[in-house]
């Protein structure tokens, strides 16, 4: 497979970009987005087979149901590092290894099912919890310890709003260029 055909299966919106500056138009599109983004995403694989599910979005990638099972986890942890930066000052959050989660038993064998209705949840939590923060709120932060790299709650926002978006790429994408 050509290298630029494998870049855009593993990035079909592209990477994720901050804006400078992050505005209020940023951050209430970017809400949104996490806001529709479970029933969005469960309209695109409710119809899916279990075949379908077990079917990788590009080679070497994870099938659709370790897509869905890790955007619940990721997400999970995403409304953690958010209470944790709202309550603590910038603390040093705990990284996961998401390719193990997403070989995990659960995340191999699950009924997506149990993921989609987990994001629901959190993001009902994540969007209530977002649109009750103030400017001084979004500009509290988090540090990754790879790399120390500090991250504002604004730019979290974008993030995970992007991450969402990018992942429901693989899969639509997958579900087009199969015909599904």
């Amino acid at each position: 497979m050509e290298k630029d055909t494998l870049e855009h299966l593993k990035y079909p919106i592209g990477k994720y970009e901050i804006p400078k500056p992050i505005t209020t138009e940023h951050l209430n599109d970017w809400i949104a987005i996490l806001e529709h983004l479970p029933a969005k995403l469960e309209a695109l694989v409710k119809g899916l087979s279990e075949e379908q599910l077990e079917t990788p979005y590009r080679p070497d990638g994870w099938t659709v149901r370790q897509v869905v099972h890790h955007i619940s986890d990721s997400h999970h942890h995403s409304y953690i590092r958010f209470k944790w930066a709202l309550t603590e000052d910038n603390p040093i959050i705990k990284p996961y290894f998401e390719k193990e989660w997403s070989n995990l038993f659960d995340a191999r064998t699950a009924p997506i099912q149990m993921s989609l209705n987990h994001l629901s949840a959190v993001h009902a939590k994540l969007v209530y919890l977002l649109k009750g923060l103030s400017v001084e709120d979004l500009q509290r932060k988090f540090t990754h310890p790879e790399g120390n790299q500090e991250t504002t709650l604004a730019e979290n926002v974008g993030r995970y709003a992007w991450h969402g978006s990018h992942h429901f790429a693989h899969i639509k994408n997958l579900i087009e260029r199969n015909v599904w």
